[in-house]
């Protein structure tokens, strides 16, 4: 029997919520300040934290990076959405904890045996190519690092804007509170200070969703009571490819391949197995990772999309678009379905003073999933900025204390674009706002971009029969793919020329009408944008390579001891 929504008073919700999530904060700085004075100094130390991390903390913050408001948000309300289909997503996790181990070990050796520091470093280094390929890798990072942060300070906002909701700017301040704190504990403890925050938060995360699961199942009866109450949603929840039709078989399979390979090859994940103290710490963190997340997403996430369909059924919209239950919000305010049912569900259930303080724990382990991505992605960036531009074509004399300081400003300027476009993203009828409607739009968005590496990636490691033009084409040709065929071209097209629906084809702009023959061919093969870049970059990875001078033999072998 599902029990009835019960919403305790506004002041205590107030009190309560406040006062956990000011706690949580300040544990956070202090963190960030225990990792400034255990620093020894350098750019070093600051991006890879001495290089000797243990497995415990290599594996929670590899988690913590990974699983980010994606998960703790944007999935629910994706399965809150779409069905049970989604669930299929989780096979994106066993993918994931295989490559922490298969190319983070090889990626380990190869740094710590050659100094590096960012993915360029190895990348550049291998195909002695110092300008263009590595310009081309600080914009791939750039291109995952800043849609991701904004993911965060997004899920930050609405987190607020639920539990504080009788404010009318809670979503700008809770996005700019996050945004700050985060942005403050990197620039004082660096790498050292991300991790060690990255540790709780993950504690935080794992607990929140499995939290999230038993008191959804609770909620509804115990498991008898949920898995009847699940067994009569619509068919369209239970079935692929869901109730939106977008989760179609090829969308899946290409989802659940490539989006785990962004994920860990991204550049905060390639630092990461930089920083681990050796190959045996890489081994434990693949195998936490898998057994930890795979269980969390299960039996968290699941849970809590599944229930809430139920709780809160679905409606459409006078298109005849799915839409959510007006309690959770407006019709496509699917993302925050968690914090709903945390709020009316637990004070039901436990009353409204323990309900509400498990609830407000719950928003916590909520902001450790936004804060401990965002923080990690900040902090690569302002890596790649600085080591792989700054450093190299702006002032190659600077030393470590300079090159230091300019990546806690690069910090504060991501910091801050970021914001912005989410204050503007959340301002309904802007030309952001559709782009940046559902959480797990912006992450698949980002992923895009990060998988474009694994072309390069695999032939260091294991090929190595690749040029140095070739990578280089072949890198271009796959960001121009994902870039065309992601969400982005669209929001640029209608912020540049409006509604063109009523104008006929022939009649529209140059680049509308490319934008129609790219709706065509992802229509006609429903893949996701990162294999649709992939394609054309392997391809022109393999054709240039045949025609262009090899990388040296001797180069090669250097790299073939390295990652046996």
């Amino acid at each position: 029997m599902i029990l009835a929504q019960q919403l305790p008073a506004e002041g205590s919700v107030g009190v309560i919520a406040f006062a956990v999530v000011g706690i949580y904060l300040l544990v956070l700085l202090g963190l960030g300040w225990i990792g400034y004075r255990r620093s020894r100094g350098g750019e070093e130390d600051y991006y890879l934290a001495g290089r000797g991390q243990g497995w415990v903390v290599t594996a929670l913050t590899i988690m913590a990076t990974f699983f980010s408001s994606f998960a703790l948000m944007g999935a629910p309300g994706m399965v809150y959405r779409d069905g049970v289909v989604f669930a299929l997503v989780s096979l994106n996790v066993p993918v994931a904890g295989y490559l922490v181990y298969i190319l983070g070990r090889r990626i380990w050796a190869v740094g710590a045996a050659r100094g590096y520091v960012t993915p360029a470093d190895m990348i550049c280094d291998y195909y002695d190519n110092q300008v263009l390929l590595r310009l081309l890798v600080v914009l791939v990072g750039i291109m995952f690092g800043v849609p991701y942060v904004m993911m965060q300070l997004k899920a930050g906002g609405q987190l607020a804007a639920a539990l504080f909701h009788q404010y009318d700017n809670a979503f700008a301040v809770g996005a700019t509170v996050l945004s700050i704190i985060t942005a403050l504990y990197i620039m004082i403890g660096g790498m050292r200070s991300v991790a060690w925050t990255d540790a709780l938060q993950c504690v935080l995360l794992c607990s929140g969703m499995l939290l999230a699961g038993v008191a959804m199942v609770v909620s509804m009866g115990g498991w008898s009571g949920f898995t009847s109450a699940i067994s009569e949603l619509p068919e369209g929840s239970l079935t692929v490819p869901g109730n939106t039709g977008f989760w179609q078989v090829p969308m899946l399979l290409t989802v659940c391949l490539f989006i785990p390979i962004g994920g860990i090859i991204q550049p905060a994940q390639w630092m990461r197995f930089y920083a681990a103290r050796d190959v045996e710490t890489l081994r434990r963190s693949a195998l936490v990772f898998v057994i930890v997340l795979t269980g969390c997403f299960l039996l968290g996430i699941m849970m809590v999309g599944l229930g809430g369909q139920a709780l809160f059924p679905l409606g459409e919209t006078a298109e005849g678009n799915v839409a959510a239950h007006p309690t959770v919000g407006g019709p496509g305010d699917f993302d925050q379905v968690l914090i709903v049912v945390l709020r009316e569900q637990l004070p039901a259930l436990l009353g409204p003073t323990l309900g509400m303080a498990l609830a407000a724990g719950m928003i916590v382990a909520i902001m450790a999933a936004a804060m401990s991505t965002a923080d990690s992605n900040l902090h690569a960036v302002s890596a790649l900025v600085t080591r792989d531009v700054y450093d190299r074509f702006i002032r190659p004399q600077a030393g470590d204390h300079e090159r230091v300081w300019v990546g806690r400003l690069v910090i504060v300027a991501v910091t801050l674009i970021s914001l912005l476009m989410v204050l503007q993203g959340s301002v309904e009828g802007s030309s952001l706002a559709g782009f940046m409607k559902m959480i797990v739009g912006l992450g698949l968005f980002a992923a895009a971009f990060a998988v474009q590496l694994l072309p390069l990636t695999v032939d260091i490691l294991f090929l190595r029969k690749g040029t140095s033009a070739g990578a280089t084409a072949g890198l271009i040709a796959g960001l121009i793919f994902a870039f065309s065929f992601s969400t982005l071209p669209g929001v640029i097209v209608g912020a540049m020329y409006g509604d063109l629906s009523a104008v006929a084809a022939d009649a529209q702009p140059l680049a509308a009408q490319m934008l129609n023959v790219i709706g065509t061919a992802k229509s006609a093969v429903p893949i996701h944008a990162s294999a649709w870049g992939l394609i054309p970059n392997v391809i022109v990875f393999a054709l240039v390579s045949l025609t262009t001078a090899p990388v040296p033999a001797d180069r090669r072998q250097a790299f073939a001891d390295l990652t046996r």
